[in-house]
């Protein structure tokens, strides 16, 4: 009987290998199907593999130490990393792990008829845009409440995913939900994607250092946001953007994400009034002074947009929206008074 539960806890277990590993061999970090760390105590190294996924070698949850020669499952790991000696022991504190809720992890495998791609490229953008899913009714939505955002049309380049890959400098990788963001060029084809890692509940970004990232080719290219026409806005950061959109809800908005990529953010063939807005800081003001003068060669208006305080969001969250309205207002051309800010008036 206990051999028989024994097999079958280990079964449950490496259906959640990598979870697992997380937990009890929190000193190593995945490579590829395999979790590699020192050896079956977590000591720092890497001699030792844990196999993550069924592959025609063998099951999920079985390791090899190549140092030592020693291999297992991982109740033996269980065992080793907390020091037990009981099976009774062993088997409780797998039960009880089992109990706890543990996401599932991303495919490690491209799926079938799929080739690997290099991670952080165009294509990877694209596949991590195709496993996401809208935000409505998701912690993206109260993320963005939080911060007073609440009109969210024509955000459909904006994604929900419940696991995204956190990779730190140092450290093992984390799994958190984010807000995940397209990003696109003239012709709405996909060239890179944005990650905001956020906090479980949505209340905040994810406690982590690096909890905003971009990947796949950005220069020249932006988020979307709204159909653009003959006037647009372009701006560095998603929230900002959404937050002039709270008083301009039918002005298309292009979140370039940086200052670099804002200098460089590409024009429709429509396009002949251009806002910029900047952030109060010497990188706003060097990406504003070089869009006005790239814009203004190729004969399209160039009207900088200059919050109150050091962006639109903190204007929208500390002033309130009144106060937005009023201090977008009288920065607009006349015309674009009426024609945009007749809804929110």
């Amino acid at each position: 009987m206990a051999r028989q539960n024994a097999s079958e806890l280990a079964h449950r277990l490496g259906r959640q290998a990598e979870a697992v590993c997380h937990h009890y061999l929190s000193n190593g970090q995945r490579q590829g199907n395999y979790w590699q760390v020192g050896d079956v105590r977590n000591t720092e190294g890497r001699s030792m593999f844990v196999r993550l996924r069924d592959t025609p070698k063998g099951p999920a949850g079985k390791w090899n130490d190549a140092a030592t020669g020693e291999h297992g499952d991982l109740l033996d790991v269980i065992r080793e990393t907390l020091g037990l000696i009981d099976f009774a022991d062993i088997a409780e504190e797998a039960r009880t792990f089992l109990s706890l809720p543990h996401p599932e992890p991303e495919p490690a495998l491209p799926r079938r008829g799929m080739s690997p791609v290099p991670s952080g490229s165009a294509e990877a953008a694209r596949r991590l845009i195709a496993i996401t899913q809208p935000i409505t009714g998701t912690i993206v939505q109260t993320y963005l409440r939080g911060r007073g955002i609440t009109l969210l049309h024509g955000c459909g380049g904006l994604r929900f995913h419940p696991r995204c890959y956190y990779k730190p400098e140092d450290g093992p990788t984390e799994i958190w939900p984010a807000m995940i963001a397209a990003v696109t060029d003239l012709n709405d084809k996909i060239t890179g994607a944005h990650r905001t890692w956020l906090a479980p509940d949505g209340s905040d970004k994810a406690p982590i250092d690096t909890p905003r990232k971009a990947m796949g080719d950005l220069l020249g290219n932006a988020v979307r946001i709204g159909v653009p026409g003959s006037v647009m806005a372009a701006g560095e950061g998603i929230e900002t953007m959404l937050s002039l959109r709270q008083v301009l809800p039918d002005m298309a908005m292009a979140p370039a994400l940086s200052a670099a990529h804002l200098a460089g953010i590409l024009f429709p063939p429509t396009l002949r009034r251009l806002y910029i807005v900047r952030d109060d800081d010497s990188a706003g003001d060097g990406a504003r002074d070089m869009l006005i003068e790239r814009a203004n060669a190729d004969g399209i208006e160039a009207i900088p947009l200059s919050p109150a305080l050091g962006d639109f969001n903190e204007d929208l969250r500390l002033l309130g929206i009144d106060a937005l309205r009023a201090g977008v207002r009288v920065q607009l051309a006349p015309e674009d008074v009426a024609r945009f800010m007749s809804l929110a008036a």
